[in-house]
């Protein structure tokens, strides 16, 4: 295994940035989150700047094990799962984000208030998680 460890965590900079700020946003309401927009702005940017930076992490990974290129952001975590270096669950819970994220990038004038409000007040537990995998795979990496 060969890790770009520069490129991980610089990305896990990142992360940790948007997680910071994804958690102060969880204050916000969904009636806030719907009427005002400049809130949105900061809800949706913590959301993708985060959910990004798992899976630019998540692509390092795979390239520096030479696993097999992914056809899309969820697979990447797939292709971890099959290599046992994260859960199922999670792989799963991840690949769901990197699909909510196409979501907000692609058709962000439509996206749906109530579910972003739910992915803020539920999801950040699993991303936070898999922080913590990749730091703890960097820090037993050869």
């Amino acid at each position: 295994m060969s890790f770009n460890s520069k490129r991980i965590l610089a990305h896990l900079r990142e992360l940790e940035l948007a997680l910071f700020d994804w958690k102060r946003y969880q204050k916000y309401t969904l009636e806030e989150i719907a009427h005002n927009r400049d809130v949105q702005n900061m809800v949706f940017h913590a959301l993708l700047v985060a959910i990004q930076a798992t899976i630019d992490v998540a692509n390092q990974i795979v390239i520096g094990i030479s696993l097999r290129k992914p056809s899309s952001y969820r697979e990447v975590f797939q292709i971890l799962v099959e290599e046992g270096m994260i859960e199922e669950s999670l792989g799963k819970e991840m690949s769901d984000l990197a699909g909510f994220r196409n979501i907000i990038v692609h058709t962000y004038w439509k996206v749906n208030l109530k579910e972003v409000y739910n992915v803020l007040q539920k999801d950040l537990r699993k991303v936070e998680e898999f922080k913590d995998k990749v730091k703890a795979l960097l820090a037993n990496a050869p």
